[in-house]
């Protein structure tokens, strides 16, 4: 695992966008429906890249033989009364890569990262059903609330969140 910054991501662009394309393809609810167009993908990722430059947002890899396999996001709010927060986004992992544990890796090392930024509360939102509900569970998320008819998926559907929060030690 290891956080990348603006300039690390910029070199890694075009993984990042497969990695992105990828898990869209594979159904996850993350935004963007398939199939993405790999210009919208690039699109994406460069406004993380500018966030990454701003320090409004960090971004952890997972790599194997220096090849991206997995990300996830951590955007840290600026104001004042959010100081102590940071929310989730994005968790991926390549579908070739899947059920070896980077997804619990990499949030393991979210954790550690948020308090090195001296904040405690984690929040995340998930798509009611999916195989991260359970992971989330399994790493002492709390569900905070559901809200229906969140997100709609490729085939139409329209699925709830999950609301989710951590609190760290602090």
């Amino acid at each position: 695992m290891q956080a990348y910054n603006f300039k690390q991501a910029q070199a890694k662009l075009s993984e990042l966008c497969q990695l992105l394309l990828d898990s869209v393809a594979q159904g996850a609810s993350i935004g963007f429906l398939p199939p993405l167009n790999p210009a919208d993908a690039t699109s994406y990722w460069q406004a993380i890249i500018s966030d990454l430059q701003a320090e409004q947002r960090v971004l952890l890899v997972a790599l194997d033989a220096d090849q991206i396999v997995g990300s996830v996001q951590l955007d840290l709010p600026s104001k004042a009364n959010a100081s102590h927060r940071a929310e989730v986004q994005k968790l991926l992992v390549h579908s070739q890569f899947q059920r070896r544990g980077i997804a619990q890796q990499l949030m393991h090392e979210l954790e550690a990262v948020v308090q090195s930024h001296g904040r405690w509360l984690l929040v995340l939102d998930t798509r009611q059903g999916d195989k991260a509900e359970w992971l989330y569970r399994k790493l002492g998320y709390h569900e905070a609330g559901v809200i229906p008819n969140f997100a709609r998926s490729a085939d139409g559907e329209i699925h709830a969140t999950i609301m989710f929060y951590r609190e760290l030690a602090h």
